[in-house]
């Protein structure tokens, strides 16, 4: 732990080296704070590699991330904390040095393009290059209270959020899928408001690896999140669209004038066309909807609905929502609907549902519903994969740690 290493000068002097773990972990608490994603920035000095920064924290109509002022206050905290005061250091081939000349014994200064052997403290920095998470310049008072400033005007701003994701990933499984399952279709609910990280997250998924992931429940910044993390930890890239049907700051943060979007989302391996977001005329306690795209499953053009109905005991509601969802399913051939339709397989409100598709899970289907295999934490069976126009080759449900519902997936083929 850097906390235990041996001093490298004298206490309070300017520059120096230390430990600035205590500032990683306060790093780690703002990013929590304001939500913002991890992403590739611009180096901390000349010479140095890109960091690993923020991706804005406020979103655009479409529900996107977008630059604004206050992402500038995360940056700064960061390149304070690995750097110190701006100024303080320049770099020398592959050690950090003073910007200040060292006077010799003779009292002149040296120049260090010159003769960077004047400055003794270049050797003694040599790994804060190499390590600069764990070493950086001392910070002075002005530091400390610009880092002040930075945690307490984002909490006023932005508010809370749902978890950006842990800093370190977890072992990736043995038998982890090296690149997307063709054809394998999944459906998750996210549980939202739920401390979870999106790194957990994205591993879930990526153990299955589906070609299309229809997620619900769904923070617009955490499906970022959740992408990059497939991509950067997993090597699995998707494409990505949204259906946010709602704007809400204690689900999904955001500023408080620009709540975040939350939703439903489709991660699709192949590219996506035609989407289609549409709210529920008629949302119950809590707005509804789906979203819908074209894309190509089992070498066929299918359109993919995901949805999410009305919450439980709301059976007339949901009924109203399947009255607009079946006719748009109705129009295609082939089509996949899936989602969190909180209710059970013989609720009469799906009706409009096993009358147009078959779910995946062979044995499910009124009135033999007793026989499908539950996919929450309370036993029922509320997530759907329905197939119109292609068949289930193999569904399995998994549970899941970072959420109430579990993991369906189910690899189709074409009729």
């Amino acid at each position: 732990m850097g906390v235990a290493a041996p001093p490298a000068g004298v206490p309070g002097g300017t520059p120096g080296v230390y430990s600035n773990r205590n500032y990683l972990v306060l790093r780690q608490l703002l990013e929590k704070v304001t939500g913002p994603g991890l992403h590739p920035l611009e180096p901390l000095s000349p010479g140095q590699a890109p960091y690993w920064g923020h991706g804005g924290t406020v979103l655009e109509a479409s529900g996107r991330p977008k630059p604004h002022a206050i992402d500038a206050a995360p940056a700064a905290f960061h390149r304070l904390a690995a750097n110190g005061r701006p100024g303080t250091w320049h770099r020398i081939g592959r050690t950090q040095c003073p910007s200040t000349p060292v006077r010799g014994a003779d009292g002149r200064s040296s120049h260090a393009a010159d003769t960077p052997v004047a400055y003794p403290r270049c050797r003694r920095h040599r790994h804060a290059v190499r390590v600069h998470v764990e070493e950086a310049g001392v910070l002075g008072r002005g530091a400390w209270l610009v880092a002040g400033a930075v945690v307490v005007t984002c909490m006023m701003l932005l508010g809370p959020s749902t978890p950006a994701g842990a800093p370190f990933a977890r072992t990736v499984p043995v038998d982890a899928a090296k690149d997307v399952v063709p054809n394998r279709i999944m459906t998750w609910n996210l549980c939202n408001p739920c401390d979870e990280s999106n790194v957990d997250r994205a591993a879930e998924i990526a153990a299955y690896a589906p070609q299309v992931v229809g997620l619900q429940e769904a923070c617009v910044r955490d499906v970022e999140r959740i992408r990059d993390h497939l991509a950067h930890l997993h090597g699995l890239d998707y494409h990505v669209e949204y259906g946010p049907v709602l704007r809400s700051w204690s689900r999904c943060g955001g500023a408080p004038w620009r709540p975040g979007g939350y939703g439903q989302a489709l991660l699709s391996a192949a590219p996506m066309t035609d989407v289609v977001a549409e709210e529920y005329p008629d949302g119950g306690s809590e707005d509804r909807g789906y979203i819908a795209v074209t894309t190509e499953v089992a070498g066929q053009t299918v359109r993919v609905f995901n949805t999410h109905l009305a919450q439980r005991r709301q059976e007339s509601v949901r009924a109203r929502q399947t009255a607009v969802l079946a006719p748009r399913v109705a129009r295609y051939g082939r089509a996949v609907v899936l989602g969190d339709f909180n209710a059970v397989p013989d609720s009469p409100e799906l009706s409009p549902m096993w009358a147009l598709a078959e779910d995946t899970d062979g044995g499910c289907r009124p009135p033999a519903a007793g026989a499908c295999e539950p996919t929450t934490d309370w036993q029922s069976k509320f997530d759907y994969v329905f197939l119109r126009g292609l068949s289930a080759l193999r569904h399995e449900v998994r549970p899941s740690a970072y959420s109430d519902h579990h993991l369906l997936h189910t690899d189709v083929t074409a009729h």
